[in-house]
């Protein structure tokens, strides 16, 4: 699994990251810069993602990998770094690695049915691990809740069905999907607290955005 780098530092640089994660869930919508171990050239996650999932996956996590993003042998490179097993359906997922369009709407027959956790158990949900083109300030999504003063904008490009999908979280509070999203390097995330609607007015910081793949 050489092509697949880890840490070069597994404790000290896998807490810096996770530390990195949770700053990102506390102030949903705020970009962070990942100094992460490089990925194949024939991958289809960015260095961020890679971090991420270094970061999160262990023996007791299962992960599920949306078809199409197993390129360069992610899925042997993550069983052989973190140990952590390969969920067989979405719903069984802790995490599940997946593009927008990957997330059609609810209701279709092609909708992966992740957990959303109950009312007495929230925390048994599906965490959703984005791979995106572009992410940056600014952008037609705006965002409010918890962790934001005011309102926050974002760019996640053309992520309509992924932002449609969260926003759907109010309506089943507490229940509903967490979300990581990343960019080459660079990250930012949404919790299932987070409120989301569309912004007209809200202009994309370009010279601060992200794009890869």
């Amino acid at each position: 699994m050489m092509r697949w780098q880890a840490f070069s530092d597994p404790v000290q640089d896998g807490q810096r990251h996770f530390r990195r994660v949770l700053a990102a869930m506390a102030e949903p919508g705020t970009l962070h810069d990942a100094a992460a171990p490089a990925v194949p050239e024939d991958a289809a996650i960015g260095p961020a993602l890679w971090a991420t999932l270094l970061s999160l996956c262990d023996l007791d996590t299962r992960l599920w990998i949306a078809p199409g993003l197993e390129a360069g042998g992610l899925v042997e490179a993550v069983t052989f770094h973190t140990g952590c097993r390969r969920a067989a359906t979405p719903e069984e997922a802790d995490f599940a690695l997946v593009t927008p369009a990957t997330l059609v709407a609810p209701g279709r027959d092609s909708s992966p049915a992740f957990a959303e956790g109950s009312d007495a158990y929230p925390d048994r949900s599906t965490t959703l691990l984005v791979v995106l083109g572009t992410l940056a300030g600014g952008g037609p999504w705006r965002l409010a809740g918890p962790g934001i003063p005011d309102t926050r904008d974002l760019d996640v490009g053309e992520a309509t069905p992924l932002m449609t999908r969260l926003a759907a979280n109010r309506a089943r509070f507490p229940q509903g999907l967490d979300a990581i999203l990343c960019c080459g390097e660079r990250l930012a995330a949404i919790p299932r607290s987070t409120r989301i609607e569309a912004s007209i007015s809200a202009t994309p910081e370009e010279d601060r955005a992200c794009t890869s793949q």
